[in-house]
């Protein structure tokens, strides 16, 4: 069995944004970002290899899970702070 290690995260945006590869527009707001690393042991020393990066999308009643490049979701966030600064 692997082992894995997740890590959690909040993220904010002041301005509705778009993911390289997705049509759609998500809303201004806050998101739970999860990142799954799997852990890899070997000649003394520990490496974790990212797996997954998940983005959780809260609406009223529902909850949609995305799995999304995280350097995708830097870039969106990267545009918002410039946009908003």
């Amino acid at each position: 069995m692997t082992a894995l290690r997740t890590t959690s995260a909040t993220v904010s945006f002041s301005a509705p944004f778009t993911l390289k590869g997705r049509t759609e527009t998500y809303p201004a707001g806050r998101y739970e970002v999860e990142t799954d690393e799997e852990i890899i042991e070997g000649n003394g020393r520990t490496v974790y290899l990212r797996v997954a990066t998940l983005l959780h999308i809260r609406s009223p009643g529902m909850t949609r899970t995305l799995k999304i490049d995280l350097e995708d979701l830097q870039r969106a966030l990267a545009r918002d702070q410039a946009e908003a600064g």
